[in-house]
């Protein structure tokens, strides 16, 4: 049986239901859930039928999950029954948290079980579903403190936990005036410098498209963000926007960790340095994770060693927590890589970034942050 919802659960699941995903009454609210994301669970399901709306609470069992996985029955797991099929096609509005917690024994699994056999299985139809029906929806990031994931980066579980919780109660609309002020300082620009103290000194061109601000909440069939956004992030608090390859001189020396993006992360890179000259990444260092850096980056294709993309963290409710590094508001993350998705016309298959907090942001010589603090 799960712990009943903590008190920074039900503030956390209220603000959710009320704030970014606005759930009406009568509405119907899928909500998705692992063995241990339950008691967070338990309170969205609360707050849904206490704003009127109509809850649905679908577990996966993980040890049902693994014993598929033993059997070489990943393809199973991706075939979803018609029920399922039919409640996502009634539904209003989905609420995904990440699993399985055993995250450890997930990243020793060969890729294609994951991304082939089991991803291929619901993957495009599930969101072309999703995309037909108008559904919106958010992914949890609670499911991510994982007591495997705990021990590989080293952090205190219930600090964690408390700090993801408190990010979690941003008001969404203060991140968003904070992402559109900074979206019109960009608007029309041609470059971004971004300084700190530790060594940091880059400048980096804008490819000249719109940026995007990602302040929680939904946006299902917004011709300004991507077709799989109608799945928002909980919490969050972001700009990102794509820049131009060409132009890069400089140095970022991160003071926050880094991660690969991927749906469920597990390597994490700490202490590192990337140099630019002539637009090019000619050297990077980290003092943890340089060697799975290296290895990734090695394999990655053309494109790699080009700026990729920014971001700037608008969340003014958390700092320094596992993997919303860049949602610190005021932080700077440079990737390198892949920005095809966000409009740009890097298509490579790498993409790995540096986070820098506390630096001075300034755009054509006009200063936008200063200290984390958003001008």
């Amino acid at each position: 049986m799960s712990a009943a919802p903590s008190s920074l659960e039900r503030a956390a699941a209220r603000n959710l239901v009320k704030s970014y995903l606005r759930v009406k009454p009568d509405e119907n609210v899928i909500v998705e859930a692992w063995a241990h994301t339950l008691s967070m669970s338990s309170a969205i399901v609360d707050e849904v039928r206490r704003v009127g709306g109509r809850a649905f609470l679908a577990y996966e069992d993980e040890d049902a999950w693994w014993r598929a996985i033993e059997r070489k029955q990943a393809k199973a797991l991706g075939r979803l029954s018609d029920p399922e099929w039919a409640a996502i096609a009634a539904a209003d509005v989905y609420v995904q948290f990440w699993g399985p917690a055993d995250s450890a024994r997930l990243q020793k699994l060969p890729e294609k079980t994951v991304y082939e056999d089991w991803g291929d299985g619901w993957f495009d139809r599930w969101y072309k579903l999703a995309r037909s029906t108008g559904l919106r929806g958010d992914r949890v990031a609670t499911g991510w403190v994982t007591d495997s994931r705990v021990r590989h980066w080293g952090e205190s579980k219930q600090r964690w936990t408390k700090a993801l919780l408190e990010a979690c109660l941003a008001d969404p609309e203060e991140s968003a005036a904070s992402g559109r002020r900074l979206a019109r300082a960009l608007t029309g620009r041609k470059t971004v410098r971004v300084t700190h103290a530790n060594g940091t000194d880059l400048e980096v061109a804008l490819a000249g498209v719109p940026a995007r601000v990602y302040d929680g909440r939904p946006h299902p069939n917004n011709a300004a963000y991507s077709e799989f956004d109608m799945l928002g992030s909980f919490p969050d608090g972001r700009l990102r926007v794509a820049l131009d390859g060409k132009t890069a001189e400089g140095r970022i020396v991160s003071n926050r960790s880094s991660y690969d993006e991927l749906w469920y992360p597990w390597a994490r890179y700490s202490g590192g340095v990337f140099e630019f000259s002539g637009g090019q990444l000619t050297s990077f260092s980290f003092e943890h994770g340089e060697a799975e850096f290296a290895r990734k980056y090695a394999r990655g294709t053309a494109g790699k060693d080009r700026t990729g993309s920014l971001c700037i963290g608008l969340n003014a409710r958390l700092r320094n927590v596992p993997y919303l590094e860049t949602q610190e508001r005021g932080s700077f993350q440079l990737a390198v890589g892949r920005n095809a998705f966000l409009g740009g016309d890097n298509a490579s298959d790498f993409n790995g970034s540096l986070c820098v907090a506390g630096s001075e942001i300034s755009v054509d010589g006009t200063p936008v942050v200063r200290a984390g603090k958003i001008l």
